[in-house]
């Protein structure tokens, strides 16, 4: 029975992924298993009975005299990691654990040790501890606060910006719901769209002041993406917070900039109205005609300023136009087409066009007289950008005489400034116009 144990202990021994070397009280190596060999590169036979400091580097040396000296008292050496050499003095990171070998009265007559090769785990700690020092540098100094929650969006991390930003601590952040930093006013509805988007699992995004540790509030854009793991589960929330103050304030400026210029604006028509009606030679149709061409180039501006000289959706500009109707004549309008966004110079060309339709049809056309209808509708195939108007149960149509500026309204303009295609057709049965152009053109025409 004692020899199957022996033949068991040394199986284990020859088998083992780690060194396993005994040594005597002097340092002399007196067995080594294959481990051994694979770890320091020595065979057996050139190990046996050399000294255990062939394979410690100069600058450890000292490390081995304690370890001897804690081994002859009858200590054991709680597993470290040190650094040892291989046979072509390479040097590699080592755990070891060291353990006294007792003869049967109990003096200790050697030493085993275990030796296991770690330098591969300290190779990837170092790549991770790197990235994470990157990562570290990074999110302390964008300019954004950043900060992680749990899946339930509970907080558990911010950036160093947060904490400058703020005067608070992490006891005074963390684990928490709601922030003192947040403004009174706001607080409730931040709060409450934030934890309604975790739990609907969507993004969040909200403007909203929040107090600095100077006492004074500033705004900030806010949003948070959730972080999923490989099976799409919430695992964090990530958020950034971005000062947009400045940005806020200088849109307001601009606000009150293009306010002042549609003022201004406003006024001039004023002016070229009251000189119009002084020089009209009493022709009431004219300056009728003129102060509804004025209307529309009013309710352009008016449309412009209120998306800041922006993008305008087609549908507020079809509804600015024939707001000149009264409510039973825009009931006989049909609109229909989808969301699309104009540059303000092509809003302002179509513009004028759909008003100058919408007056025709009031006085001449299919708005003129019970029954009549206009169907108004756009679409974008194959990259283009179609509006037509037409109209149907007014009286019979038959094409003018002459054109005057209405035509030139209506399709010379949009034609040239455009680029567009435009068909105007004056059939008995009712007007129809129609005008395509390129879609990129339209929404991308400089004013």
């Amino acid at each position: 029975m004692h020899l199957l144990a022996e033949a068991h202990l040394s199986a284990i021994v020859q088998s083992s992924d780690d060194a396993i070397i005994s040594k005597s009280l002097d340092g002399i190596i007196q067995t080594w298993n294959p481990a051994a060999t694979r770890i320091f590169c020595f065979t057996e036979a050139e190990m046996i009975g050399q000294s255990i400091r062939k394979l410690i580097p100069p600058d450890r040396q000292r490390e081995e005299d304690g370890i001897i000296a804690r081994i002859a008292r009858g200590e054991r050496v709680k597993t470290f990691e040190t650094m040892r050499q291989r046979k072509d003095g390479t040097q590699f990171c080592a755990s070891l654990t060291v353990s006294p070998i007792l003869a049967p009265d109990g003096t200790v007559v050697g030493a085993s040790k275990i030796v296991r090769d770690v330098s591969e785990r300290h190779e990837a700690q170092a790549v991770l501890a790197e990235r994470e020092h990157r990562l570290r540098i990074l999110a302390d100094n964008i300019s954004q606060l950043t900060w992680v929650t749990d899946p339930q969006g509970n907080l558990l991390w911010f950036n160093k910006r947060w904490y400058d930003f703020t005067g608070l601590t992490e006891e005074e952040c963390l684990h928490r719901r709601r922030l003192p930093v947040h403004h009174p006013d706001h607080v409730d509805r931040v709060v409450t769209k934030f934890y309604a988007d975790v739990a609907a699992g969507v993004e969040w995004e909200d403007t909203y002041p929040m107090r600095g540790k100077d006492g004074n509030y500033r705004w900030f854009l806010s949003r948070a993406k959730p972080i999923r793991d490989e099976t799409g589960a919430i695992v964090n929330w990530f958020g950034t917070n971005t000062d947009v103050t400045e940005m806020l304030e200088k849109e307001e400026q601009i606000r009150l900039l293009l306010m002042e210029v549609n003022h201004r604006s406003k006024n001039m028509l004023a002016v070229v109205q009251a000189l119009a009606r002084r020089s009209g030679g009493g022709d009431p149709e004219f300056l009728r005609r003129f102060e509804n061409r004025l209307s529309s180039l009013s309710a352009n501006q008016d449309l412009l300023v209120r998306r800041g000289w922006q993008h305008i959706p087609m549908t507020e500009l079809v509804d600015a136009q024939l707001a000149i109707l009264d409510r039973e004549s825009r009931a006989l309008v049909k609109v229909c087409g989808p969301d699309m966004l104009l540059s303000p110079r092509t809003a302002e060309i179509i513009g004028m066009a759909l008003h100058e339709l919408a007056t025709n049809a009031l006085k001449y056309g299919a708005l003129s007289q019970p029954g009549g209808q206009v169907w108004l509708w756009w679409e974008t195939p194959d990259d283009h950008f179609a509006v037509a108007w037409r109209e149907r149960g007014g009286p019979r149509v038959a094409p003018p005489q002459s054109s005057g500026f209405g035509t030139t309204l209506i399709r010379h303009i949009p034609a040239r400034s455009l680029k567009a295609e435009v068909t105007l057709d004056y059939a008995p049965d009712g007007l129809s116009w129609r005008l395509e152009c390129d879609a990129t053109l339209a929404r991308t025409l400089a004013s």
